[in-house]
């Protein structure tokens, strides 16, 4: 037995591979469990990735982070569970399927048939489970792979049902109608959290001004600015600030209102100021709208709103809102076309006109509009207004304008039913008065239940709470529902004849409640088709009830894995046994609004309790140029590319050498300086190898005890178990970076002093004594980085292992990851020869300085050398250690 030689660079694809058939053969992962099997539990829960298309390399950072804290849990004995998860229901997957198909809407899935395109929503999920897998597999994550769970199973939406029942029993659970954002080409509404997290881009439209003539005023208009020219034929009312100025301005042979601080901006050519009036006066007067010629408007208005000879009267009305950052200062107001406007025709009494079906076509009732499409109409619109002499001007308008965070459509708003979980108490009548865990007051708002939850964990970052608090104060009501097909079956059954609904909250539940329908349903998944056969009985009329076709929300199936993973509903003694996680861990831009807060509303209302202990955000992978990666600008990079080209060690070095709160900016120069930062390991790694192998090191072989070796030595075994001091704290706070920042400084002081100094004493040393202390320090420096690196650089950790422990020693663990995590011995640690060891690098650092100055190389010997100190322990250091400083500056004396 003894050292391989190694070669002078690495490899890291074709090592990485090495390294995996190791482990695949020595079955070390499985040994690692069965090590640690009935030692102390540590609970980390996955939040899962979508089986939707391969990995990027942006989920590698936040996988990363997930099998290094898993890996150094492992080395300090933690029996642990080791279950990787997958999202596998909603939107994202129906919408690649529709793309596979070549659907274009809805109707062409219900077309072909709900239970054949749900069978090929799970296959695609399956499909790209697998093949996440093996990437993950590519990356050194360690899991039970064939213990995944899948966010499709059964008793994940059984679970989700029990949830809900939970929420209805505290009167949360309620159908709402409002103007809803609504995705046209999905043929569904868009939540609040999906729309705030990643339902943006920086869009042009064409900003239309109006002029809405003023029935009380002949000869004078209010003008309006809007963007969204489809919206015009719904107007029902103008909105203007109270309080603001505005000005009555002549131009041509009519007078306009627009506001004082918009004036300039948005009027075109020459004009006269009129006079000036607040707000205030202007409430009250009606105007002729836009296209009060459509049936829509006539008939909705007609009967609230005065109509005489001067046709329907829409008012002018004061709104607090209205502000002049941008148009007029005058708001049109389409209750049936916006969230705001909706609510402010509430307040108003105002009748919503909802011009617009779920594919975005305009109804009966719009002349000629009905039958065409939202997306088509801007120009057409525009046009009407020019022909009747309303159009006063259009100008292009670059705005961040909502959009499916799937396809990329622009978003619509329409009023529509959905259905909802309240965050401001009940909605309903109270039927389950059972208090809660903590909690004697079930009829609290909900939004504050969950802070007192949220408050009890602990966030990494710190201003991560800050941000979560934030969330749960400003949010909507959670809309749960969705008008698809692949997805949760909302387990919310109503009755037509009166109205009646009620939740159910089991299979068993549904089966004794069945009146008709489950034969068909027995033996399927909970989706649709196949549970919309289930019919129950109307408790309030007797009537038939059906199941509502809505799925749910995608983020239900995600929040509830703390429970459905983990038996709550089958083996509450497991579930206590693994609840809370100790740990999770996302990227967090999106997550706040997203995993993290599902999850917090699901646990509070089932248990009261944080679904998990301490949560740690990291930030986004961005390309080279700090840019967002898409695959529609050509600039994100799959996974595999990556790995195979760099490595998946030097991707996971770099990511855990992260800031989490900064942007990783993903290029492969940046991987390249972290490769060459790598390099100083490998570089004193093979220095080593070689003498040892050419001197006959033997590690077993009795060394010189730590005090007896010289000052250098004793320094940099001092440095080393400070560094295991500092890694273990790091580690224990979820701080990796630490390590490896702190790793790679020590490295570099170990390559460029200790081993330079040392060089002579490892290869024909003529002090053996000296020698062998040499040898035996740098074995345990190297040995002990091995253990330390393991977590984040599992591949290149067991690599150096096999050759500097294995190779010499059959009975050592068969892999570094069956080792322990390193222990600090603090005999070993000398403050005060690393303050000393600090003092001469810097004076040799002054002395190479000043030679450059006076332009004398190294190699040229001088005679002395003179520094001033600050105290006069400095001058008794260097003169303790003056012979360091004599050969590193050549220098006589």
């Amino acid at each position: 037995m003894g050292f391989r030689q190694v070669p002078r660079t690495l490899e890291y694809p074709a090592m990485e591979e090495r390294i995996l058939a190791l482990w695949r053969d020595t079955q070390a992962f499985d040994k690692l469990v069965a090590k640690n099997k009935g030692g102390p539990r540590w609970s980390f829960m996955d939040g899962p990735i979508t089986a939707n298309n391969p990995m990027g390399v942006h989920h590698a950072w936040g996988r990363t982070y997930k099998d290094t804290y898993q890996r150094y849990r492992a080395m300090r004995g933690f029996d642990q569970r080791y279950q990787n998860g997958f999202d596998c229901q909603g939107l994202w997957i129906e919408v690649e399927v529709e793309r596979e198909l070549g659907f274009k809407s809805k109707r062409d899935i219900e077309a072909y048939g709900i239970a054949e395109f749900v069978e090929h929503c799970k296959e695609r999920v399956y499909k790209y489970a697998g093949i996440q897998t093996e990437q993950s597999i590519r990356l050194g994550y360690w899991m039970h792979w064939d213990n995944s769970y899948f966010t499709l199973s059964d008793e994940n939406n059984y679970n989700i049902w029990h949830f809900l029942k939970r929420c209805h029993e505290r009167g949360l659970v309620y159908k709402g109608n409002d103007s809803m954002p609504w995705c046209p080409r999905c043929g569904t509404g868009i939540s609040q959290h999906e729309i705030v997290t990643e339902g943006y881009q920086e869009l042009e439209h064409p900003g239309v001004f109006a002029e809405f003539p003023l029935h009380e005023r002949p000869g004078e208009a209010l003008l309006v600015w809007t963007t969204t020219a489809w919206t015009l034929t719904a107007n029902v009312a103008a909105a203007v600030h109270p309080d603001l100025p505005y000005l009555r301005v002549r131009q041509g042979d009519r007078a306009l209102y627009v506001s004082k601080g918009t004036a300039a901006a948005a009027l075109q050519g020459e004009y006269e100021v009129l006079g000036e009036v607040p707000g205030r006066e202007l409430v009250g007067l009606t105007y002729a709208g836009p296209f009060d010629e459509l049936p829509a408007q006539q008939t909705a208005l007609t009967p609230t709103l005065s109509q005489g000879e001067r046709g329907i009267g829409h008012p002018v009305i004061a709104w607090e809102e209205v502000s002049e950052t941008e148009g007029t200062g005058i708001v049109h107001i389409a209750p049936g076309c916006g969230k705001e406007d909706m609510e402010l025709g509430r307040v108003c009494g105002l009748p919503p006109i909802v011009p617009l079906d779920e594919f975005g076509n305009y109804v009966e009732g719009f002349d000629w509009l009905s039958g065409r499409n939202v997306y088509d109409i801007a120009e057409p619109i525009i046009e009407s207004l020019r022909r009747k002499g309303r159009l006063y001007h259009v100008a292009l308008y670059t705005h961040r304008y909502p959009v499916c965070w799937r396809c990329s459509s622009e978003l619509v708003f329409r009023l529509v039913d959905e259905w909802f979980i309240s965050m401001d108490g009940p909605r309903r009548p109270i039927t389950d008065h059972r208090p809660l865990a903590t909690d004697p007051a079930p009829a609290t708002r909900l939004r504050d239940e969950i802070a007192d939850v949220t408050k009890q964990i602990t966030w990494l970052p710190p201003w991560g709470l800050d941000r979560e608090l934030d969330w749960l104060r400003n949010m909507d009501d959670w809309m749960i529902s969705k008008k698809r097909y692949y997805g949760l079956a909302l387990p919310i059954w109503t009755c037509a004849e009166c109205g009646w609904f009620d939740v159910i909250g089991s299979p068993e539940e549904l089966r004794g409640r069945a009146i008709e329908g489950w034969d068909a349903f027995e033996g399927h998944s909970p989706h649709r088709p196949w549970v919309d056969a289930v019919k129950v009985r109307c408790e309030q009329c007797g009537a038939t009830a059906s199941r509502i076709t809505d799925v749910g929300n995608p983020w239900l199936d995600a929040g509830i894995v703390p429970y459905s993973t983990l038996d709550y509903r089958t083996d509450r003694d497991y579930w206590s046994q693994w609840f809370p996680p100790h740990f999770i861990t996302e990227s967090f831009p999106g997550q706040f609004r997203n995993w993290f807060y599902v999850l917090l509303t699901m646990s509070t209302v089932l248990e009261h309790k944080p679904p998990f202990q301490t949560v740690l955000g990291h930030a986004q992978v961005r390309d080279g140029e700090g840019r967002e990666m898409h695959k529609s600008w050509g600039n994100a990079i799959e996974f595999n590319e990556a790995a195979d080209r760099a490595g998946a060690s030097v991707m996971r070095w770099m990511y855990m050498g992260t800031n989490p709160e900064h942007n990783v900016n993903f290029g492969w120069n940046t991987l390249a300086e972290v490769e060459r930062r790598l390099l100083t390991l490998w570089n004193v790694y093979a220095f080593f190898v070689t003498y040892a192998e050419l001197e006959g090191f033997d590690p077993a072989a009795p060394a010189p005890a730590v005090v007896e070796r010289p000052a250098l030595d004793r320094w940099i075994l001092s440095e080393l178990h400070r560094l295991v001091q500092v890694a273990t704290d790091g580690m224990d706070r979820f701080d990796v970076m630490t390590l490896v920042r702190r790793t790679e400084a020590f490295v570099e002081e170990l390559s460029t002093w200790y081993v330079r100094r040392s060089r002579r004493r490892f290869w024909r040393a003529t002090d053996k004594t000296d020698q062998a202390a040499a040898f035996a320090t740098l074995y345990e420096v190297l040995v002990t980085l091995v253990k330390l690196i393991a977590p984040p650089m599992p591949f290149l950790a067991e690599e150096l292992y096999q050759n500097l422990v294995r190779s010499v020693d059959s009975a050592a663990p068969e892999s570094v990851h069956l080792c322990d995590w390193p222990t600090a011995n603090t005999e070993l640690l000398d403050p005060a020869l690393g303050e000393a060891m600090d003092l001469v690098r810097r004076v040799v650092s002054l002395g190479r300085a000043a030679r450059s100055r006076a332009q004398i190389k190294v190699r040229q010997p001088v005679s002395s050398i003179a520094v001033r100190v600050a105290a006069a322990n400095d001058h008794t250091v260097l003169t303790e250690h003056q012979g360091q400083l004599l050969d590193e500056l050549n220098v006589k004396a």
